[in-house]
């Protein structure tokens, strides 16, 4: 993509899942990278691949600490995406301060260091589907306002998110910078971390092991499984676009499935049944998700391209590649 070329580009969240792949994306398409992860999530195995080529810069700091270490490398910065945080239940659990901190103080303080150094910049916040919580509305659309329980066991990640974006509108209306706002739904592929505990993730591993599958309620809730690739793919178009400042978009596979849809698809892709058992359903636990898409296609004339058994294939390869 021509608009990539030579730009100076800040990633947050650089060693992470969706970081990594973009970081990647962008170098392809001849940007200059500034990597910056504090490995709470992120791994480095991630950008290893990376880490030596030309156009790519990794500093290792915490978003939350502010970005004095940026002034002596940036004389230009064009692009900011701020992706730093934990993304997992389990991930966002065992580190809910830093995931509240990074989501709402530290998008406030990117924001605040490019408005004095770089007021020009555009900046993209990834927010996510979360946002939505329970949703009384389905599929979800930008403008539905969300069922999210303000002080859940999940909340250190959905609020703070919401958060983030109210930072962003403020800093669009107030000060005039060009803020722009994604909500990534379930998003799937290699450089998942095999223990981060989410579903696919969970059953992958797990039927790999030949390990039992634990189903929390009845196993019929439903999420949306978009592979990273056209994830990154929709990402890179919308900061792109010049016509979508300001905007809110929702970025997603619209292809439904239960719990017990995806467990059926990887026994068939790996020729073997799994071992079910059930366990009571977790507190605010969504019990469907699913995304209306339709702004991202007419925008961006953006849709995902990959099925989910062809994506299915790669990311099981991925983790039996691991041992």
């Amino acid at each position: 993509m021509d608009f990539y070329q030579g730009k100076t580009v800040l990633v947050t969240g650089a060693a992470g899942f969706i970081g990594s792949h973009l970081c990647d994306a962008l170098l392809a398409n001849g940007a200059k990278v500034i990597g910056l992860d504090n490995f709470i999530s992120g791994r480095a195995d991630n950008i290893a691949h990376i880490k030596n080529h030309p156009n790519f810069t990794f500093i290792e700091a915490d978003v939350n600490q502010g970005f004095s270490t940026l002034n002596s490398q940036l004389s230009t910065l064009d692009l900011v995406f701020h992706l730093a945080s934990p993304a997992s239940p389990p991930g966002y659990q065992a580190h809910p301060v830093e995931t509240y901190l990074v989501n709402s103080y530290g998008t406030h303080l990117l924001l605040t260091y490019l408005k004095e150094k770089h007021p020009t910049a555009r900046f993209l916040f990834a927010s996510t589907s979360e946002i939505y919580g329970d949703p009384l509305e389905h599929p979800q659309k930008e403008t539905y306002f969300g069922n999210v329980n303000p002080n859940g066991i999940r909340s250190m990640y959905d609020e703070a998110k919401r958060l983030g974006e109210t930072v962003c509108g403020v800093f669009l209306r107030s000060f005039n910078m060009d803020t722009r706002i994604i909500r990534i739904f379930n998003t799937y592929g290699p450089r998942m971390d095999p223990n981060d505990g989410r579903s696919l993730v969970e059953f992958c591993v797990r039927m790999l092991k030949n390990e039992p599958i634990t189903l929390y309620g009845d196993g019929k809730q439903t999420r949306s499984y978009c592979f990273v690739s056209d994830l990154v793919a929709g990402i890179s178009l919308f900061m792109a676009s010049p016509d979508c400042r300001g905007e809110t978009v929702n970025l997603g596979n619209p292809q439904e499935q239960s719990m017990l849809d995806l467990v059926h698809m990887i026994e068939a892709q790996l020729g073997k049944k799994a071992t079910l058992q059930y366990k009571e359903a977790r507190a605010d636990d969504p019990r469907r998700r699913q995304p209306d898409i339709s702004k991202a296609k007419t925008l961006l004339n953006w849709v995902p391209q990959v099925k989910i058994e062809a994506g299915l294939k790669e990311t099981l390869a991925y983790f039996a590649s691991l041992g």
